[in-house]
């Protein structure tokens, strides 16, 4: 496998003795960006895979969104089975942010799984090189409202494809993961609505789907309702070679990351004619609006509007794959490389 990163910092933290590993794998539309993800590892390499395929991740992320940066991811791998106690986690970030403060601007972060805003501030002490630090901080806060407001125009782009409407009203939706995001989404199509099935699996969340209407199911049998469209919200790797000959949904478009378990599937679901919208478009909102308001300085109108362009990407986006006969998927990655490359102006 060609090693296509430009750089790559693994250190061990000096307060805890943690791998840091920091990984940036584009700055040719700017500077790097990416979550920091502080996870339970059973060998400290899996982070480092982690790393690199999430930092590729993110260069195509932001080059389809139209941002001048581009992708990098910092994992604190901590050993499974090891507890973080409050001061030891204060540690660990102490540690990630002297990584980050050494790359000197060519690289900022973000919250990712396991940490948040909260964290940020932490990183902040040690480097200037951080976003969505909480508000009263000076950053952008939470950006899981803006990762939904993303999504909510992605759906719109689906539905319009399915239906010839942008309207989710009359729709039917299954929110598998009713996380921080997923909730959030959740609401928005009832609002709009949208017919719901709601899953998760801690059947608490069965509380959610009754305060909005909504039948609630667990994931397994989530994946496979009849629905329009299938909005996966918990961890990738959920769409395979097995789930896909069972699926009843016309289409699939959600913010879960990775949802591929592997590239041919999206082949797969192109012979089923479903419509897949690529992950890390649909997901982008949080980012997008983040960067925008903290790395590029805009007002918070331009970072929205954004965000909500998501809905035209998508549709040109499905117009390519329609017009060439290949996947969204594929549509999407050409799109992005194409904007690297430098053929289009990433603005």
């Amino acid at each position: 496998m060609p090693f296509a990163h430009e750089e790559v910092q693994l250190r061990r933290g000096q307060r805890t003795g943690l791998p840091i590993i920091v990984a940036v794998h584009s700055t040719r539309l700017g500077a790097a960006a990416g979550g920091c993800r502080l996870w339970s590892y059973s060998d400290w390499t899996h982070g480092l895979s982690d790393a690199l395929k999430l930092s590729e991740g993110m260069t195509w992320k932001c080059a389809a969104a139209g941002l001048s940066v581009g992708g990098g991811k910092t994992v604190i791998a901590v050993p499974e089975g090891q507890v973080l106690d409050p001061a030891g986690r204060r540690a660990a970030l102490l540690d990630a942010g002297d990584v980050i403060a050494s790359l000197d601007g060519r690289y900022a972060t973000g919250p990712d799984a396991g940490t948040g805003p909260e964290d940020m501030a932490v990183i902040g002490e040690r480097t200037e090189h951080v976003f969505c630090r909480p508000e009263e901080a000076g950053g952008s806060g939470d950006p899981s409202p803006f990762t939904a407001l993303g999504v909510l125009a992605s759906l719109r782009a689906t539905c319009r494809v399915l239906n010839g409407s942008p309207d989710l009203a009359g729709r039917r939706f299954a929110v598998v993961g009713a996380g921080h995001v997923g909730e959030r989404v959740a609401r928005m199509i009832a609002e709009q609505g949208g017919e719901l099935v709601v899953s998760d699996i801690a059947a608490a969340k069965a509380s959610l789907a009754d305060e909005l209407g909504a039948r609630f199911l667990p994931p397994r049998e989530a994946l496979v309702s009849e629905v329009d469209v299938l909005v996966p919200a918990a961890l990738g790797g959920v769409l395979n070679r097995e789930l896909v000959p069972r699926l009843r949904c016309a289409a699939i478009a959600g913010p879960a990351n990775n949802q591929l378990a592997e590239r041919e599937v999206a082949e797969l679901l192109q012979e089923r004619s479903i419509l897949w919208a690529p992950d890390y478009v649909v997901n982008a909102g949080g980012v997008i609006h983040a960067i925008a308001r903290e790395l590029l300085g805009e007002d918070l109108a331009k970072a929205t509007a954004r965000v909500e362009s998501i809905e035209q990407t998508l549709q040109d986006i499905f117009a390519t794959a329609q017009e060439t006969g290949t996947t969204p998927s594929a549509a999407a990655d050409d799109l992005a490389r194409r904007r690297v490359r430098g053929s289009e102006d990433p603005e």
